[in-house]
């Protein structure tokens, strides 16, 4: 009789925990967050993209610019929308990628490549801007530099994003 009280007692003291576990697991998975480590866009407004791209300039300055294209707008050459932050809009805002982590940078360049996702020239950056879209000429660029170059522009875009972690 004393263990068949000992058993309902442990099941009214944990009945309520395992209800509470439950509700909270399916809140967490009914919000469609699947990537619980998502560092979403708006993290990474901290920096403006015109800030970030001339940072990577200036740590690369061999970086190929890609700033030839022209307005639809004004028709002069927009020399500030660069190779570095099309890439930068495309990674974080297309993609919702997070800024501080290697690995989201490479499957960005990997995309560029044509070795992961598609990209697609409807929503690239400055596809509704310029009168040339400039995925073609931004793919090129890209598939012109080495690993090495390609790991560090990667090393670079983490640090800019996370200078409290030199290391991720």
């Amino acid at each position: 009789m004393e263990m068949k009280q000992q058993r309902l007692l442990s099941w009214q003291f944990f009945s309520p925990l395992i209800i509470t576990l439950m509700t909270v697991v399916i809140i967490v998975l009914g919000t469609g967050n699947t990537n619980l480590l998502h560092i979403s866009p708006a993290a990474a407004q901290r920096f403006s993209s015109s800030d970030v791209w001339q940072k990577v300039y200036q740590q690369i300055p061999d970086l190929p610019q890609e700033n030839q294209y022209i307005s639809k707008t004004t028709r002069q050459i927009v020399v500030t929308n660069t190779l570095a932050s099309r890439l930068i809009r495309y990674h974080i805002y297309n993609k919702g990628r997070s800024p501080i982590y290697r690995l989201d940078w490479k499957l960005t360049l990997a995309d560029y490549l044509d070795a992961n996702e598609t990209i697609y020239m409807d929503s690239y950056p400055g596809n509704d801007s310029l009168q040339q879209n400039p995925l073609a000429g931004d793919r090129i660029a890209i598939s012109k530099l080495t690993r090495r170059q390609r790991n560090n522009l990667v090393q670079v875009l983490v640090n800019i994003f996370n200078p409290s972690d030199q290391n991720i």
